[in-house]
């Protein structure tokens, strides 16, 4: 009989190699288990809510944008937009054609076939009765979503100054942009669970903090100035045919507050899609153009801080006719004769021949000094995008005529903020003041202490003395009297100081003046002796001589004698009212430049 021994060893053997192999894979396993539950406990946990949670961003609510006296200019509101998920769109083109009123069928369709995203908008802000007939009936894979979109109740109303906001928030032009970061605020951030097909579930009690609110911005803009200065350039625009728009500023001499910015053609961020891109652009401080006679000021008085002349200095007008000096066989023109009267009147009667005397004597450095003290050929600083410098010509590129064309307003390009600046250097006292469209700024930084910054009024520099102010003051009054150029401005009961002009437009393509197209302007302020506003108003491409005196002159009345009566500024029982036809909207048969 075999001896069963060996076998039985075998057996054994085998049972121990056994053994032997799962207790290895036991501790094997043990030891996994410690490295993964203990060692990588954080890493697999994370894993795991990857698969579980979702992050979403919750967009902050975008701050309101005020005038001075609270009124709203932009806010938010609902704002419904449609998306697709194109990995459960079953028929493409049967969501092509549901989408149609809202989006073209072909991008419908690229997106779809395209794209590798989960989630893709169709239809931003789109329109709420079509938004709800999707909602209530989707194709599938599409869905529609409430947004916070921004709102502009005045709708063109200050368009160009309050800008646009996008569709994600972002401030795109204007006050919009420029205090973005303000506006804004911050994003939140939420984490919801998710089912197996990737939607956001939400458990009963789910509950998260909201974004914080973005800041308000308070303009210095006062909505119903603003309406006013818009109202009398829209007539004045449409009455004179005038045929690109123009400009017109109410600002405060005193701290520089821009009390209204009316830029026409109007623009409605509402509809900013619609604008024509040349409209949305802030004409007030991104246009140059020719300042014609209004130049004069500047001139007048740097002849007057040099000593160089004084108001009731005799100066020969030559009649209408003079060769100037240097300049070749170039001669000067006043727009009527003027033979010899005081430097008052010179201005008073707007005559190129008598300022370009005046130049001579004041010779080109200190007239290029004072220009550039008067804030021309540099950006002022006002807090909105794409201001730009102007263009001021340097003293060593001047021919011999520069001298005579820029004292009277030739050869050089302001913006309209620049000139309006340049008076209240005249009507404040003699400083030039940091243009102001905002009132209050939020403080977004650790540089700044308090919740809100109110801006304190900020003088640039002193430009003229005093007196040469109030020299300047009475002068400009009688510009603007029954005996000067600007005898339509006139405001009954009140006294007016200010200068006309009348500048013809170049020819891009020859580089000379146009015969028939001029830019008519205005600027001065009120009341003279005690001012409360200074007034610009620009008529851009006026057919025919488009005199300042006749076109732009009566609007800078309409507008002060409206904004003077709001802002309670009582007239002067003393001043008697200018006769039918020398002020306000009435005819007059004087020409002015």
């Amino acid at each position: 009989m075999p001896d069963s021994r060996p076998d039985e060893q075998m057996e054994r053997r085998r049972i121990g190699w056994v053994c032997v192999f799962l207790l290895v894979g036991f501790f094997g396993l043990a030891a996994r288990l410690v490295w993964v539950q203990g060692v990588q406990h954080d890493f697999w946990s994370a894993r795991a809510r990857a698969g579980q949670e979702k992050r979403q961003t919750v967009a902050a609510e975008r701050g309101t944008i005020r005038d001075r006296n609270g009124s709203v200019l932009a806010m938010n509101a609902d704002a419904w937009s449609i998306f697709v998920r194109p990995a459960d769109v079953q028929h493409p083109e049967e969501v092509a054609r549901r989408l149609l009123p809202v989006a073209d069928p072909r991008r419908v369709l690229k997106k779809l076939r395209a794209t590798r995203q989960p989630f893709v908008y169709i239809a931003r802000e789109t329109d709420e009765a079509f938004a709800e007939s999707v909602r209530r009936s989707p194709p599938s894979g599409v869905g529609v979503e409430s947004e916070s979109g921004r709102y502009y109740p005045k709708r063109s109303l200050v368009g160009q100054v309050i800008g646009v906001a996008g569709v994600d928030n972002n401030g795109l032009e204007g006050v919009e942009l420029q205090h973005d970061a303000q506006l804004r605020g911050q994003d939140n951030r939420r984490i919801v669970q998710r089912d197996a097909h990737g939607r956001s579930v939400f458990p009963e009690g789910f509950e998260y903090a909201p974004a914080p609110h973005g800041d308000d911005v308070v303009l210095a803009i006062d909505e119903v100035i603003q309406h006013v200065a818009e109202r009398e350039l829209g007539i004045a625009i449409e009455k004179s045919e005038a045929k690109n728009g123009g400009v017109a500023i109410v600002m405060n001499p005193h701290n520089g507050e821009i009390l209204a910015m009316a830029i026409l053609p109007r623009v409605n961020p509402n509809a900013i899609r619609r604008q024509r891109p040349d409209d949305r652009r802030n004409r007030a401080i991104t246009d140059l153009y020719e300042p014609g006679s209004t130049f004069k000021i500047v001139t007048a008085a740097a002849a007057l801080a040099a000593g160089v002349v004084y108001p009731e200095e005799w100066i020969d007008c030559e009649q209408g006719a003079y060769r100037v000096p240097g300049a070749g066989r170039a001669v000067l023109h006043d727009h009527l004769p003027v033979g010899v009267v005081p430097f008052r009147q010179v201005v008073a009667r707007s005559s190129n021949i008598g300022m370009a005397k005046i130049a001579e004597r004041l010779g080109p450095t200190r007239l290029a000094e004072s220009i550039r003290a008067f804030g021309f050929g540099e950006r002022l600083g006002i807090d909105l995008k794409g201001e730009r410098a102007g263009q001021v010509h340097d003293r060593a590129r001047w021919s011999g005529r520069s001298l005579a064309s820029v004292a009277i307003g030739q050869e050089i390009g302001v913006t309209p903020l620049q000139m309006a600046s340049a008076m209240s250097v005249i009507a404040n006292g003699g400083w030039l003041m940091l243009p102001r469209i905002t009132l209050s700024v939020p403080c977004v930084t650790t540089v700044c202490s308090e919740a809100e910054l109110d801006r304190d009024p900020m003088p640039l520099r002193r430009v003229i003395p005093t007196e040469v102010s109030q020299q300047m003051t009475r002068i400009l009054e009688e510009a603007a009297s029954l005996d000067g150029t600007g005898r339509r401005a006139m405001i009954p009961g009140y006294r007016v100081a200010g200068k006309t002009g009348t500048a013809q437009k170049i020819d891009p393509a020859t580089g000379r003046y146009f015969s028939d197209r001029a830019v008519s302007s205005f600027v001065g302020f009120a009341p003279a002796d005690r001012p409360a506003v200074v007034i610009l108003v620009v008529i851009d491409e006026v057919p025919g001589h488009g005199w300042g005196g006749e076109v732009a002159a009566p609007v800078f009345s309409a507008i002060g004698a409206e904004v003077l009566h709001y802002l309670r500024i009582p007239p002067d029982p003393t001043i008697a009212n200018p006769p039918a036809g020398d002020g306000g909207s009435a005819l007059s048969t004087g020409r002015g430049v």
